[in-house]
This record gives structure tokens, sequence and C-alpha cells, in this order.
């Protein structure tokens, strides 16, 4: 007969969730008071209550500029990652590749090899063989970074996918490019959906290949945010890390609509 849970054992479970959601959130709730604060620096509680510092942020041609730049970046890089990452997933599912292994340890080798060796090896190999660096260096480091998430939500997908549908659209004489099309692609969507997720936020979020492969007019938001700490520290900064967040709250709004979040968290 199984023994309940100790009250004591119970109590410490529920203060460590609790230690660790105040540990989580707290930063995030000193960040958004600070983007509300009359305050002309960061300071917390906030004194009062204003939004000028949201306004600032669209007055400033810097914060546009890098806005613009890692928004356009995200994109790209999220287009790009889904389609090769969701093509790679499915060779490496069929493992009909020779070297299936060598390549499924390639592409996601970038899970544990340190950002910063990457970054300086990518600004090597890029002014040895191309030049000076430019956007299109930035988005090949940040698809590299982006690719695994994408290959590996994906796979989980396909790994529970039912193989008897493939082979069924076979039987009735559909093309080797029809039942990727019509049977594949869809049974891999949230995890082509969680992929798109984990890329855009981390190609919008990723600050160490970007500050190497930075030039004055090739700046994106979180290098803006850097600069601006280390120089003249204002409320704007707090306010930009706040449509951050909300930026990422918005997406996981967007996922739970279309897909729902249990079928998301499910990959």
């Amino acid at each position: 007969m199984v023994k309940g849970v100790p009250n004591a054992l119970r109590l410490l479970t529920w203060l460590l969730v609790t230690l660790t959601l105040i540990f989580v959130l707290a930063p995030l709730i000193v960040v958004a008071g600070v983007s509300v604060s009359e305050s002309q620096f960061i300071a917390f509680p906030p004194t009062g209550f204003s939004l000028r510092w949201f306004a600032a942020i669209f007055e400033s041609n810097a914060y546009v500029h890098a806005l613009t730049t890692s928004l356009k970046l995200a994109v790209l890089v999220t287009v790009t990652a889904t389609i090769i990452g969701a093509g790679a997933a499915i060779a490496l599912h069929r493992r009909r590749l020779p070297g299936t292994g060598l390549l499924a340890g390639l592409f996601l080798s970038p899970l544990i090899l340190p950002s910063i060796i990457f970054a300086i090896g990518l600004l090597m190999l890029w002014s040895a063989t191309v030049g000076p660096v430019s956007f299109w260096a930035l988005w090949i480091g940040h698809m590299v970074i982006a690719l695994p998430y994408v290959i590996r939500t994906t796979l989980a997908v396909l790994a529970d996918s039912d193989p008897f549908l493939e082979e069924a659209a076979r039987t009735m004489g559909a093309s080797r490019w029809q039942r990727i099309l019509y049977v594949v692609l869809p049974q891999c969507v949230p995890g082509l959906a969680a992929g798109a997720f984990f890329a855009f936020n981390i190609s919008f979020d990723e600050a160490v290949v970007a500050l190497f492969l930075r030039t004055p007019d090739l700046v994106t938001l979180p290098i803006q945010i850097y600069n601006q700490l280390e120089f003249s520290p204002d409320p704007t900064v707090a306010a930009v890390s706040t449509l951050m967040m909300g930026l990422t709250v918005f997406l996981i709004a967007i996922i739970d609509r279309l897909l729902g979040i249990q079928r998301f968290v499910g990959t």
C-alpha cells in the first residue's frame, strides 16, 4: 500500500515552486514597472505612471532602425529555418540517407557549441572569404543557431506520427511529393509551428552573434539595448524590454488560437 505524502514534504514542495516562480517572474515585474515610471532614471518601485518611454522608443531613430533590423532578420530566419528544418527532419526521420547519424549530429551541434565560439569562427571565416560582415552574415549565424530547434520539434512530432497513412496514400497511387505535401507535412504542423516560434524568438533575442557581427549600420535591438545600458541608461531600455516580452506573449496567444497551447507544448 502506497503511503500518503507527508505534509512537511508537500509544504516544502509548494515553497520551492513559489520561490521558483518569484525568482523567474520578479525581474519581469521590475522591468515592466520601470517602463511605466515617470522618473528620468531606472528605479523601482516606479514613481507615478507614464507611457512616455514607450513613445520615446518610436521617436528614436536608433531604436526604430534596430527594431526594424531585428524584425526583418527574425522573419527571414524563421522562414528559412522552418523550410530547411522541415526538409532535414523528414530526411532524418526516414533514415534513407547515408550517414544519417552523422548528419543528425551536425544539424544539432549548435545546441552544444558555445555561441561565442561560433560567432568568432563565423566572423573570421566571413572576413577571410567574403569580406566585411553584412546582414547576410548575421542571417546565416542566426539561422544556424535556430535550425536545430525546428529539426528537434519536427522530429518529435514525426516520431509519434502514423506511418500507415503514408503507406495508404502510396497504395492509392500518390507520388512521393504528393505524399510529402498532403500526408507528411500536415502531420508536422505542430512541430513546425513550435520550431518557427523558437526560431523567431531566438533570432529576435540573440545578442552574442549579433555583437560580433555588428557594424555601425547593422545593429539589432538587443545590441541597441546593450549600448544604451552601457553609455546612458534610462527607462526606455525597460520599455523596449517590455515590448519584447509582450511580443512573445502575443506569439504564444496566436499559436494557442491556431493550434491550441496543449498541442503546442506536447511537441
